[in-house]
């Protein structure tokens, strides 16, 4: 277990290392010069020789790998620079803009799981045929609306017709409601799909023929013979969700107006700031890296083939519920 854990998180540095490397590429190769749009404004009244002056103190004038390998120890040591256009550290405005991210990410990925495990347990439960086909179709139809659509439209609906909820100036947690729903219902058709997909290949298992055998209902055959046989699929991809929730929350907070992580990566986009984009990078990809590593920590306590080192999680995933039958 020791080993597996030091080489996961081996590769979870690798990982961090290459997001890195690949973002500070794909920034110095955008068009435009951030300082330059700042400070070439003639409101600021600024001569070529003090505009030069600037781009010195920020770096910009050094050869790409000397500014690649300053920004990469900065970065180990936690200093993420400068924000040219708000001049305050980078890691400061990150942590300032974190906890509503964290809020709306938290929730909406809460509800997403609890959607994705109503579809799954209705496509089963359900009595009728046509129902089950109904909700079995939500998925597709809930990844394929696109988020910023999803979100005007709670407004209309909610906060313009039935006046239910209010956009401008919410309470708290009034002003939760519309994101966490717009970043939760494309979040949980891939999970429901897993879902969907694993009670199904784990409901044709003998052991589950067994069960029923003895007289158990559908629903206890669902909750205490199928469904931790089917978690193990299900929760590799929300590891995998959860760690694109930025990405989702980047759309969500631009639509509401709210203040979070996504929002400043918005403003950072439009003004080519590119220390915070390499900050909100850096910290996607260690969101990512560190769910992901604690969902594997998590796959010996749901499969105890792995307590014995017999075989990857990620490759025990599928087979678990042949040999947990037994």
């Amino acid at each position: 277990m020791t080993r597996y854990l030091l080489g996961r998180i081996g590769q979870a540095v690798l990982v961090l290392w290459a997001a890195f490397t690949a973002a500070f590429i794909l920034l110095q190769a955008l068009p435009g010069d951030a300082i330059l749009i700042k400070f070439q404004n003639p409101e600021l009244g600024l001569s070529p020789d003090q505009i030069a002056e600037i781009r010195q103190s920020y770096g910009a004038d050094s050869p790409l790998w000397t500014q690649y390998l300053h920004t990469l120890g900065n970065t180990l040591t936690g200093d993420f620079g400068t924000s040219v256009q708000a001049g305050v550290p980078v890691g400061q405005a990150l942590v300032a803009n974190l906890p509503p991210t964290v809020w709306l990410a938290g929730f909406g990925f809460a509800l997403a799981v609890l959607l994705a495990v109503a579809i799954a347990a209705l496509s089963s439960l359900a009595a009728f045929a046509w129902l089950r086909s109904a909700v079995q179709s939500l998925p597709s139809l809930f990844v394929s609306v696109p988020t910023f659509w999803l979100g005007i439209m709670l407004i209309q609906i909610f906060s313009f017709r039935l006046k239910l909820i209010p956009v401008i100036n919410p309470g708290p947690w009034e002003g939760l409601i519309l994101p966490v729903l717009t970043l939760a219902v494309p979040i949980s058709a891939p999970l429901a799909q897993i879902l969907v997909r694993s009670i199904d290949e784990v409901q044709l298992q003998p052991f589950v023929t067994v069960v029923r055998a003895k007289g158990a209902s559908p629903s206890w055959v669902l909750w205490r013979s199928v469904a931790r046989n089917a978690l193990l699929p299900a929760l590799t991809i929300a590891g995998v969700l959860f760690g694109e929730l930025i990405g989702g929350a980047v759309v969500t907070e631009t639509v509401y107006g709210r203040t979070g992580i996504g929002r400043i990566t918005e403003q950072a986009v439009s003004s080519q700031d590119i220390p915070v984009l390499q900050g909100v990078v850096v910290l996607a990809a260690l969101t990512f890296v560190v769910v992901n590593l604690v969902v594997d920590l998590l796959y010996p306590v749901l499969d105890p083939r792995l307590r014995r080192g017999s075989r990857s999680p990620r490759a025990a995933s599928a087979p678990v519920f042949q040999e947990a039958a037994a």
